[in-house]
């Protein structure tokens, strides 16, 4: 019944497998995955023909997670999977960028490609095992794909890289790269990393790229077995009308680049277009029959010609700047009055308002995935307007591109961070792109820096980033600093390196080509470097070190442990102890599992007050000493008294007074405060204390001197 083919190969001590012919047999590709017990299905469909206008490549990547397969029950009153998780978006991006740029030009034909992990093992995440079954599918299916690609992961502990690491061996590990490559050449880096120097992180790459190698192999004897004929594609031949757009306007869109504004050069270049497309589309002078579509794809690449060969050419990028020059920065700390910790940084038409909010415990993110549910203390949120490149738009959620990009700059800040145990706060950083033509990533890493400082985050040092771009043109190449948003556009790459002064943090990498080499990255590591050194100077005018206290908008908050026995004495049955030290004291009480107590409040006196509570909650009374306690019980043979916070203790009527008592109601009423002293416990662990023993106004002990008399 099944025609089923597969390859497998050990790798990195693993055995990875590869399978197809079995399951999802009417997708146009389709395979299992399994490397350890973790097993992803990917597939592959794409429509046979393009839709009708169609101007863009419709590829569409969707990664998803089954909470099956580990063996958990979704959270959530519904108890299925929903909207996507912010894993399986950053995994879908992730998937998504080295595929894209290598099917053939021109094809506009709807793809869709669905990796869905249905086992995982909590050792090997599937990520990996995704990007390796999209690349097989897609050469199975025949579409018109330039792969295989492959892909590792390289973590890097003692001196030394690991190869596809577990997820235990990440959390000791400096460093957390996947990279994701042809057999010829790198297509995709994403990282993060504890300051590591630019050789150790171009290493960890070519380590990755060489460690793919058998996986790009394994699909090709696959596709040797099972693949299906090609489909026959044939892309539009525009170079007549690229030649007459080049004609008769290149002269104009070589002026336009050369306009430093960006608003002012849109217009410029909407100029010549429209100049060219009234003289081209559905006239005479038209190369053949010339559509509004053809014209569109063969003006862009005209653009992309020009500005592209004037670079090459003369050394200058569109604004004027030389290639390594990097655009004026204006960073100011402090920006917005109420917040705890804010700054505006602006890199020329690039600005972004970066607040840091600090909270307690309570304000942790809960996470639910495949691993389990954790708790997240750092959090950055990147918010994208569409005010801030001068359009309209519709305002929702976050979307792919924020969370990306959000979730770049807070692999380049978690380097830097204070240990939880020193600095307790929970941390969001909030970033508001107001102004975007280049990297407004970048400038979100750069300002929640300088915003955390701002706000007392005790920071090990500030950290910088920078966008690099590439212009490549068979063997000649020029690398550009600081890209503006038209050379990323037309350029063939997106290099984003942020770190320290100490070293890198995290390094992203997109190819819009058939990959770059190492020299070509070595390269662009080393300008990148020079870059982040500048704007750490610029950032260093407004603020070069964390403040030496927290904002007085911000909570303040002690910390101390108690033993874990105490843990039910300070809640108390049902909530009702640590209620009322919250109540009275007005402070924010958390008290975690290991006796780690957290009290935060806005002002000391609150923090002080709950202190106190629980430091008589869980202090031990010491024989011989005495307290002051308040009768709580009155009972014929002696009374109850409340002298050590929640404790209570037993005065016989013998241990009242000096005489006897007939009753306790003769000497106290219940409310009544007195003086007693801890003489001991009894066999049973039961309190012992004593009335007769202490000067019931003064509070001290009596003792007897030589002659039987009494003496304070």
């Amino acid at each position: 019944m099944f025609d089923k083919k597969s390859v497998s190969l050990e790798w990195a001590g693993r055995t990875l497998k590869i399978e197809t012919g079995e399951v999802a047999r009417q997708a146009d590709g389709s395979v299992m995955v399994t490397y350890g017990d973790s097993t992803v299905l990917a597939t592959a469909v794409y429509a046979k023909e393009a839709k009708p206008g169609q101007d863009f490549f419709p590829l569409t990547v969707n990664y998803q997670e089954k909470y099956y397969a580990s063996g958990r029950i979704p959270g959530g009153y519904f108890k299925r999977e929903g909207r996507p998780t912010e894993k399986e978006t950053l995994t879908s991006r992730l998937i998504d960028r080295p595929i894209r740029p290598l099917f053939v030009k021109g094809f506009k034909h709807e793809v869709q490609v669905v990796l869905t992990a249905i086992s995982y093992d909590l050792e090997n995440d599937p990520d990996i095992l995704g990007m390796i079954g999209a690349s097989a599918a897609l050469v199975l299916s025949g579409a018109p794909f330039m792969g295989p690609i492959g892909a590792a992961r390289v973590g890097y502990k003692d001196g030394e890289y690991l190869i596809n690491p577990t997820v235990m061996d990440l959390e000791e590990s400096e460093l957390d790269l996947v990279v994701a490559g042809t057999a010829d050449a790198v297509m995709m880096v994403e990282s993060q990393a504890k300051e590591l120097s630019e050789e150790i992180m171009l290493g960890a790459v070519v380590a990755g790229h060489d460690a793919m190698q058998p996986v790009i192999d394994a699909i090709i004897e696959l596709a040797e077995q099972a693949a299906k004929e090609p489909f026959d594609f044939q892309p539009v031949d525009n170079s007549a009308a690229l030649k007459a757009i080049t004609d008769l306007v290149g002269t104009d869109l070589s002026a336009a680049y050369k306009i430093t504004e960006k608003l002012e050069r849109q217009a410029a270049v909407g100029a010549a277009r429209d100049k060219a497309k009234e003289k081209l589309v559905g006239t005479e002078d038209a190369p053949g029959e010339l559509s509004g579509e053809a014209f569109k794809a063969a003006f862009k690449e005209a653009e992309a010609s020009v500005v592209r060969g004037d670079i090459l050419k003369t050394g200058q990028r569109i604004d004027g700047r030389k290639l390594d020059q990097v655009r004026p920065i204006l960073a100011e700390a402090g920006f917005l009055p109420r917040t705890h910790g804010s700054a505006l940084f602006t890199r020329g038409e690039t600005q972004a308002i970066c607040v840091a909010t600090l909270g307690t415990s309570d304000d942790e993110q809960y996470i639910d995935s495949l691993d389990g549910t954790r708790k997240e203390r750092f959090l950055l949120h990147y918010n994208f307007p569409p005010y801030s490149v001068g359009e309209t738009g519709r305002m929702g959620g976050a979307g792919r591109r924020e969370i990306g990009h959000g979730k770049l700059a807070w692999r380049a800040l978690q380097a830097v961070l204070p240990d939880h145990s020193e600095f307790p706060y929970t941390i969001r950083l909030v970033s508001e792109i107001t102004e975007s033509n280049g990297s407004s990533s970048m400038a979100t890493v750069c300002g929640c820096s300088l915003a955390m400082m701002d706000a007392g985050v005790p920071v090990s040092r500030p950290v910088s980033g920078i966008a690099m771009g590439l212009i490549l043109e068979g063997e000649e190449f020029a690398v550009l600093s600081d890209i503006l948003g038209d050379e990323d556009h037309l350029g063939d790459m997106d290099f984003k390196v942020a770190g320290t002064e100490a070293g890198v943090t995290s390094l992203q990498m997109d190819i819009k080509v058939a990959g770059i080499t190492k020299d070509i990255m070595e390269k662009a590591l080393a300008q990148a470097s020079g870059g982040r050194m500048h704007i750490l100077g610029e950032m260093g005018k407004a603020l070069d070190t964390s403040r030496d206290s927290l904002s007085e908008n911000a909570p303040q908050m002690e910390i101390i442990k108690v033993p874990t026995d105490k843990i039910r004495d300070v809640i108390g049955s049902g909530g009702k102890v640590i209620r009322g030290i919250v109540d009275e004291s007005g402070a924010k009480v958390n008290i975690d599992d290991d006796g780690t107590v957290q009290v935060s409040a806005l002002d000391k006196e609150s923090i002080n007050k709950a202190l106190k509570m629980i430091k008589e909650i869980v202090a031990e009374p010491e024989v011989g000493e005495i307290y002051e306690g308040k009768v709580v019980g009155l009972k014929d043979f002696g009374i109850f008294v409340n002298f050590f916070g929640p404790k209570d203790g037993l005065v016989h009527v013998s241990q009242m007074a000096n005489k006897r008592v007939g009753h306790p109601k003769e000497m106290v009423k219940e409310g009544d405060t007195v003086w007693v002293k801890l003489m001991g416990f009894d066999d049973r662990g039961k309190v012992r204390l004593s009335m007769k023993v202490v000067d019931q106004e003064t509070g001290k002990e009596i003792t007897e001197d030589e002659n039987g008399g009494e003496e304070e």
